[in-house]
């Protein structure tokens, strides 16, 4: 077992009007088989035990499936490693004495609530804004009685991969939402099901992200760098396709 020692500064805020600043801590030895968060869950123990308050992250799954984990580290959302979520990252991936500065997603939008943790409540606002999808709850269909083409299954799923993470507003320049929501747009568009409010959800949840306070895209493609899902721009071209179309075809506009 290898094993490796890092050198961490870490933003600790204690609340969301205090002044924040960042913390030096020496991890001391640990194993490379060490995910992220277990380094910080052994930070925090050492804190605890000295009467120190311990670092505050958001976590959950710790499986890369549910989106609550996240902050920056040197720069980058969910770290150096591509499609991968900030609890999936292992101490492997980074070389032995360097040091590692910590901090949480920055964006207006996502006002920190302590240490690393953001609000990201502002996700959940576009989301609701979206409203439902009309389903049948009769009893269950025959087989092929909608017909999907495989594209456009294909195209839904990999929209639907998003988590909600919010590294794609980290990333941006310009914080903006564009990804997220062109996903969210794209999975319930290309699919028959997502049809009967297809109009009035986009021009709803468009709306509700701009006075949100995100900002426009701008094509610098760093939201689908960080992605850890891959999911990929071709959503916001759809997303502003879908808002044309439907500010076009309604008298909402």
């Amino acid at each position: 077992m290898k094993s490796i020692s890092l050198t961490l500064k870490i933003w600790r805020q204690a609340g969301a009007d205090a002044p924040g600043a960042f913390q030096t801590l020496e991890t001391g030895q640990l194993s490379t088989d060490m995910s992220f968060l277990e380094m910080l869950d052994v930070i925090n123990e050492r804190l605890i035990t000295t009467n120190q308050a311990p670092v505050a992250f958001d976590h959950d799954c710790r499986e890369g499936i549910c989106g609550m984990c996240g902050s920056v580290v040197n720069g980058e959302p969910h770290g150096p490693e591509k499609r991968t979520t900030l609890c999936q990252l292992h101490l492997r991936h980074f070389t032995d004495g360097s040091t590692l500065v910590i901090e949480p997603f920055r964006a207006r939008s996502f006002p920190v609530i302590k240490d690393l943790i953001v609000n990201r409540s502002a996700f959940d606002n576009i989301i609701a804004e979206g409203g439902y999808v009309s389903v049948n709850t009769g009893s269950a269909p025959d087989a092929n009685a909608t017909p999907v083409s495989t594209s456009r299954a294909e195209q839904a799923l990999d929209a639907a991969e998003c988590i909600g993470c919010g590294a794609c507003v980290a990333a941006c320049p310009n914080a903006a939402a564009m990804l997220f929501v062109g996903a969210k747009i794209s999975h319930l568009a290309l699919l028959p099901q997502g049809d009967p409010e297809r109009n009035r959800r986009v021009i709803a949840m468009v709306r509700k992200m701009d006075q949100l306070g995100f900002g426009n895209c701008s094509n610098e493609r760093r939201c689908e760098d960080v992605c850890p899902k891959g999911v990929a721009i071709s959503n916001i071209a759809r997303m502003n396709r879908e808002f044309l179309r439907a500010i076009t075809l309604t008298d909402k506009g």
